[in-house]
């Protein structure tokens, strides 16, 4: 049971970080649950990199949902932005649970490490934009689109954590970059749990209680508290120096990454 209410903790602190910076939880649920599940007799599993991805989308649908209203109510959220650049996410997602499914574990765990570190970077080191950039346009918008749902997918982190950096590199303001990407989250966490639990329906050796690459006692753990703390995470958003927390972030985010790769 210790083990277990981990889960609920996780679920605090990613509903938090999914409200705050708009980037979704998955890059702490996934190498955090890949630390958890051997602590409760999954560590043998060769799903195990799969199930902590597929799972983390589930709960990021989740958390998205609960920020996305917090966002809106207090205007935060570009919908004609989201309207553009939704279907490119939506195709990616499709293309990103694909690919994951056909890769190994070992790798995927790689892969995400590497991207992780390199978000940190980004989000610690980030270059000020010039004055003069601006948002392209609804075709290149969507093929952006496309990127982000196949990384995010593939990472279970949903598409936040890389549309932040892109809009505030663009010249939006950062409440509303984060707003936006907070609700990006939703459709490409809704495509892409779905596309795991389609391709881990039939894999062999899944734990009891799982739905496709979804383990579901780790998803409830995380979704109740998360479903509480993502509002108070976008309230905070308009309060909190929002530079600072993502440096402070970053430095978290290299940890776990260099965790991936070395374990």
């Amino acid at each position: 049971m210790i083990e277990y209410s981990i889960f609920i903790l996780l679920g605090v602190f990613s509903g938090l970080i999914a409200g705050l910076l708009g980037i979704g939880g998955g890059l702490v649920v996934v190498p955090v649950l890949l630390l958890l599940f051997p602590a409760i007799g999954l560590g043998d599993n060769p799903n195990l990199v799969h199930i902590a991805i597929g799972t983390s989308l589930a709960t990021i649908l989740f958390s998205s949902i609960a920020s996305i209203y917090t966002h809106h109510r207090n205007k935060g959220v570009l919908w004609d932005v989201f309207i553009r650049i939704a279907p490119g996410v939506v195709i990616g997602s499709i293309l990103g649970s694909t690919i994951a499914h056909l890769l190994p574990g070992d790798i995927l765990k790689r892969v995400f490490g590497v991207l992780e570190i390199l978000i940190a970077l980004q989000m610690a080191f980030g270059k000020t934009p010039t004055p003069t950039r601006k948002l392209p346009s609804t075709v290149p918008l969507t093929g952006v689109g496309v990127g982000v749902g196949t990384l995010g997918t593939i990472m279970g982190m949903g598409g936040g954590a890389l549309t932040t950096p892109f809009f505030l590199w663009c010249n939006v303001a950062a409440r509303n970059a984060m707003a936006t990407s907070a609700a990006i989250g939703m459709p490409n966490a809704l495509v892409g749990a779905a596309g795991y639990v389609l391709t881990g329906w039939h894999a062999p050796d899944l734990p009891p209680w799982s739905l496709g690459y979804i383990y579901l006692p780790a998803l409830i753990g995380i979704v109740v508290p998360s479903l509480f703390f993502a509002p108070i995470g976008a309230t905070l958003t308009h309060r909190l120096p929002a530079k600072t927390l993502k440096r402070i972030f970053s430095i978290v985010l290299v940890i776990l990454g260099i965790n991936m790769l070395v374990h």
